[in-house]
C-alpha cells in the first residue's frame, strides 16, 4: 500500500458504495433497491426507509387528513347554509323545532345551525388530526401505549377540573337539539325574566324589561319557562266594587269582548274567541272579573293591557262602582 493512500472505512465504504450491497437491494420493487441503483451508495440504499418512505407515508396521512377534514367541513357548510324556500337547513330537518311562524325563526334558526355547525366541526377537526397524530407517531415507530395512559389521566384530571365548563357546553347542545328555546323568545330561566338574544354553548343572553342584559351559563339554568312557544293566553282580570251587579257587570264585559272594534283592534294576534269566565275572586275591597283569549306567543301582555283598559272605561261608562280604595287606617272608598 501507497504511504500516501487512505485506509478504507466502513463509513467510506458505505458511502461510497463499497463493500456488501445491504439485503433490501435484492427487492427490486422497494426504495432500498432504486435508491441503489441510482446512487450505489450502501448507506442511502439501507437508510431508504427513512429518508423516503416514512416521510412519504407521514406526507400522504396529512393530506389525506386535510382533504377528508375540507370535505367535512363543506358538508357541515352546505347543511347549515340557510334555504331560499325558506324551510329550515338540512342540518336541523332531524331535530324538532318548536317555533316556525314567528319574524324571529329565520335567526333563530341560522343561530342554532350556526352553532351546531360550529361543535361538529370542532368535533371532527378533534377526530381527524387526532387519528393522523396516532398514525404518524406511529409509522415513526413511537410507542403509543404510554402517551395513550398518560393522555387517560391528564383527561381524567381536566375533567374533574373543568366539569363546569363541560356541564355548560353539554346543557348548551342539549338546549340546542331539544329547540327549548331560540334568539326572540321570552323565557324564565328561574334567576331573570327576559327576552334572549343570543344563544351559545355555553352562556345565554337575556335583555330584561328594565334593560338590563342577563348572562346566564346553561349548566347552571334547572328550569326553562318560555313564553313564545305555540300559543299564550291572555289573562284579564278587572275588579269591581262589592256593592255592584255581578251579572251587568259581566254584561259589559262581554260586550267589549265581542265588539267588531276590539275585535278588529286584535287583528291576527287572537288565536280563538275570548272567553268570559266569571267571577275569579272575592275579597274585602271587592270583586274580580276574569276573561281569558288565547294569542299568539309573546302578544299577552300587549293584549292584557288594551283589554284591561277598554273593559275599565265601559264599566265606567255603565256607572258600576270600582274596588274599595284604602286611603288610611281602616278607612275604604270606592274607585
Amino acid at each position: 500500500m501507497s504511504p500516501s493512500a487512505t485506509p478504507a472505512t466502513p463509513l467510506s465504504d458505505a458511502l461510497s458504495g463499497a463493500g456488501t450491497p445491504p439485503d433490501c437491494v435484492r427487492d427490486a420493487d422497494s426504495w432500498c433497491s432504486k435508491l441503489y441503483s441510482l446512487t450505489g451508495s450502501n448507506w442511502l440504499a439501507s437508510s431508504a426507509d427513512w429518508l423516503v418512505a416514512k416521510p412519504a407515508t407521514i406526507l400522504l396521512i396529512l393530506i389525506v387528513a386535510l382533504l377528508v377534514r375540507w370535505l367535512a367541513r363543506r358538508a357541515i357548510d352546505r347543511a347549515i347554509q340557510e334555504r331560499p324556500d325558506g324551510n329550515k337547513p338540512a342540518l336541523l330537518r332531524p331535530f324538532k323545532e318548536r317555533v316556525t311562524r314567528t319574524p324571529a325563526a329565520t335567526e333563530r334558526r341560522r343561530q342554532r345551525a350556526k352553532t351546531i355547525g360550529s361543535v361538529l366541526k370542532s368535533l371532527l377537526n378533534f377526530l381527524v388530526f387526532g387519528i393522523a397524530a396516532v398514525l404518524i407517531l406511529g409509522e415513526l415507530g413511537v410507542n403509543l401505549t404510554p402517551i395513550i395512559a398518560s393522555a387517560g389521566v391528564i383527561g381524567v384530571a381536566v375533567g374533574f377540573g373543568a366539569q363546569t365548563l363541560v356541564r355548560d357546553f353539554l346543557s348548551g347542545m342539549f338546549m340546542m337539539v331539544e329547540d327549548q328555546y331560540g334568539v326572540g323568545d321570552v323565557i324564565d330561566t328561574g334567576e331573570a325574566i327576559g327576552t334572549v338574544e343570543s344563544v351559545g354553548l355555553r352562556v345565554t343572553t337575556l335583555r330584561d324589561l328594565n334593560g338590563t342584559v342577563w348572562y346566564v351559563r346553561n349548566g347552571e339554568v334547572l328550569r326553562i319557562g318560555n313564553f313564545s312557544q305555540g300559543h299564550a293566553v291572555a289573562v284579564v282580570d278587572v275588579p269591581v266594587s262589592g256593592n255592584a251587579d255581578v251579572d251587568e257587570a259581566l254584561a259589559v264585559v262581554d260586550r267589549v269582548l265581542r265588539a267588531e272594534e276590539t275585535l278588529a283592534a286584535l287583528g291576527e294576534d287572537m288565536l280563538e274567541e275570548p272567553q268570559l269566565l266569571g267571577v275569579e275572586s272575592v275579597t274585602a275591597e271587592g270583586i274580580g272579573l276574569r276573561a281569558t283569549l288565547k294569542v299568539r306567543p309573546g302578544k299577552q301582555w300587549a293584549i292584557q293591557r288594551l283589554l284591561r283598559a277598554r273593559i275599565v272605561d265601559a264599566l265606567r261608562d255603565a256607572g258600576i262602582p270600582g274596588p274599595a280604595i284604602r286611603i288610611g287606617s281602616g278607612e275604604t272608598r270606592n274607585g
